[in-house]
Formats: C-alpha cells, structure tokens, sequence
C-alpha cells in the first residue's frame, strides 16, 4: 500500500499516482464510493459508438439468427 497526499492546485485537489503504478491510459473516470473511497478507472471506448470498430464490424443488420432462444419457462421471468 503507498500512501498519497491531496495536493491543491488551483481550485482542484489532486491525488499523484505514485511513480511505482503502471498507468496504462491518459484519461480516467474518478469515482466517489462508500466510505469516501475514491475509485479511478481508465476510459475506454464504446466499441458499440467507435468509428474504428463500426469500420472494422458493420452496423448490426437485425439478423438475430446467430441468437439462442433459451427457453426460460420460470414465470417470474415472463414480462422481461
């Protein structure tokens, strides 16, 4: 565990990322959960909304033939 220290810079505090941490984007998305706990993880790309993939994939077409219809018979379920 590496202990870190809130730096204020600005109007904004700002939690260093110990040299010893791979970082393996450039932009990550904080948040804030129980307790206090700070959680930051790297942003990534939709790849249902990226160029790159649409390129790369298509548009989904409507053919559902690949699908499996699993059959679920539980009444609990019905209205899904």
């Amino acid at each position: 565990m590496v202990k870190v220290k809130i730096i204020k810079i600005g109007h904004s505090k700002v939690l260093p990322v110990p040299k010893a941490f791979k970082t393996i984007s450039t932009e990550y998305e904080a948040f804030l959960g129980r307790d206090g706990a700070i959680t930051f993880l790297p942003v990534t790309l939709n790849p249902f909304d990226n160029k790159d993939s649409i390129k790369k994939y298509g548009k989904f077409n409507g053919d559902t033939t690949c699908f499996i219809d699993v059959g679920f018979t539980d009444k609990k379920y019905e209205d899904l």
